[in-house]
C-alpha cells in the first residue's frame, strides 16, 4: 500500500444543533476531538459549502472539513474544497459512521466502494469514481433489520453506546500523527492492536 502524508480530514455528518448528537454524526464528533486536542477551530465557509479549520499535527498543517451539505451532499464540499487546496484524494482521510460494526470499534481502511453509506457514495461519485483515499470507519451498531437503518442513524445512541463511541475516537486521535505522517500501516497496526 503506498502511503501518502494527509493534508485533509474529513468528519461527515449533518449541519444543525438536531442532528448534532446522532450516530450519522460520528464523523463530525472526531473533527471536535482533534480540534479539542490541537486548538483548532471550525469557521463556516460558503465556498467550500461546509466549515473549515486547520491544524498541525506531526509537525505538519492539516485541513479540517465538516460539510454542511447534508450527509447525501457531502461530495459538493469534499471536492469544492479539494480542488482550491489542490489536495488529491489520497492525501484525504473520511471518518463516517459504521454501521458494520458495533459502537468501540473503529477502523481505518485504505480504498474500497462506498458499502451502502449515502455520504461516501457521493464522495466517490463527485472525485470522479476516485475511492483511493484512508477511511476511518466509526463503529455506530446496526439496529438488526435494513429496513430501519435509516431511523437509526438518525437517533442518539445509548450512554453506554455513545461513551464506547467517543473512547474509540479517543483512540483514533491517538494514531493521527503517524496517519498524517503517512506511516498508514503503524497507524493502523497501533489502531487495531488492542481488542475494542
Amino acid at each position: 500500500m503506498q502511503q501518502h502524508p494527509l493534508k485533509l480530514i474529513v468528519g461527515l455528518g449533518n449541519p444543525g444543533p438536531q442532528y448534532q448528537l446522532h450516530r450519522h454524526n460520528a464523523g463530525a464528533w472526531f473533527l471536535e476531538e482533534l480540534c479539542r486536542r490541537h486548538q483548532g477551530e471550525m469557521r463556516a465557509e460558503a465556498r467550500f459549502f461546509g466549515a473549515l479549520g486547520r491544524i498541525r499535527i506531526a509537525e505538519q498543517d492539516v485541513r479540517l472539513l465538516f460539510p454542511a451539505t447534508y450527509m447525501n451532499r457531502s461530495g459538493q464540499s469534499v471536492s469544492a474544497v479539494c480542488r482550491y487546496f489542490d489536495i488529491a484524494p489520497e492525501n484525504m482521510l473520511v471518518a463516517y459512521d459504521e454501521i458494520d460494526f458495533p459502537p468501540g470499534t473503529t477502523r481505518l481502511k485504505f480504498s474500497g466502494g462506498h458499502g451502502g453509506h449515502n455520504g461516501m457514495r457521493d464522495i466517490i461519485k463527485a472525485l470522479g469514481d476516485q475511492r483511493d483515499f484512508l477511511r476511518l470507519r466509526i463503529g455506530v451498531g446496526h439496529p438488526g433489520n435494513s429496513k430501519q437503518v435509516a431511523d437509526y442513524v438518525l437517533k442518539n445512541p445509548s450512554r453506554s453506546e455513545a461513551d464506547a463511541i467517543l473512547r474509540t475516537l479517543e483512540k483514533a486521535a491517538d494514531v493521527m500523527p503517524d496517519a498524517v505522517a503517512g506511516n498508514w500501516q503503524r497507524a493502523m497496526l497501533e489502531m487495531h492492536s488492542e481488542s475494542d
